[in-house]
């Protein structure tokens, strides 16, 4: 099933998909990611076992290469403009779950996911996210990662790489990702925050790429980020932090 939509989840048509009681849907997206596409549908597929679930990956890439290059054809296929936030929304507006959850492109799941999802959401929680590790031997990067964990458990707000997680109720009642070119995760689960809403961090980990640290160099990546996000909570506009920040195509994230 593939879609072609040219801007991200328009406010009118927020809440017209059909929504299947039961369903997770699984929403990627990727911008220039065909090496490793087929690798990680085959990952999520292995990860939900028996549980329902539908993959939906939104491709931004020139071209759409990306979905030219799955061989999975229950996959649900969106062609959209480029931009994180535009992706997820045009992913989440061809998505039939009850639950949405927001996979980067370079993150892998832990074990019995779907499951930890639906028992944190079947609780008090409307939305959340998993604990974060880094898929790398260096001990740099796994105190970077413990950071990370500490700093979402203390202030509610996971960042996009620990693969997001909500209702599809809240989702669309909060009208989706900002269309903004940075901090759209955080933007969302800001807003989540405020409403006084409960947020889970579970502490299954998810494993996250390292090859934004190794190509940028971990200090510089990572003062680059916590910069980042430190003038982003004092008030800089994401448009004003952007030249500074590449989170998409597997350049960056926010930890």
């Amino acid at each position: 099933m593939e879609q072609n939509t040219t801007s991200g989840v328009q406010n009118a048509a927020i809440g017209q998909q059909k929504t299947i009681p039961g369903l997770v849907s699984v929403i990627v997206p990727v911008l220039n990611e065909a090496l490793i596409i087929n690798d990680l549908i085959l990952h999520i597929r292995e990860t939900a076992g028996k549980e329902p679930c539908e993959i939906i990956v939104a491709d931004g890439g020139y071209g759409h290469s990306t979905l030219d290059a799955m061989e999975d054809g229950d996959v649900i296929k969106v062609m959209c403009p480029p931009g994180r936030g535009v992706q997820m929304n045009a992913g989440a507006e061809m998505a039939s779950g009850e639950i949405l959850l927001f996979l980067h492109a370079d993150t892998r799941l832990p074990s019995g996911a779907i499951s930890s999802i639906r028992l944190a959401l079947g609780g008090r929680s409307v939305a959340g996210a998993f604990s974060l590790s880094i898929d790398s031997p260096k001990a740099a990067l796994a105190v970077i990662a413990w950071f990370a964990n500490l700093r979402s458990r203390m202030e509610r707000i996971p960042y996009g790489d620990q693969a997001q997680f909500m209702t599809a109720e809240l989702y669309r009642k909060l009208g989706g990702y900002a269309d903004i070119p940075i901090m759209e995760d955080v933007e969302l689960f800001r807003r989540i925050r405020e409403l006084g809403l409960p947020i889970a961090v579970l502490h299954g980990k998810v494993v996250t790429s390292s090859r934004r640290w190794e190509k940028e160099g971990i200090l510089r990546r990572t003062l680059t980020n916590w910069w980042l996000r430190i003038r982003y909570r004092f008030g800089a506009t994401p448009e004003s932090l952007n030249s500074h920040y590449r989170p998409h195509g597997g350049e960056a994230d926010g930890v």
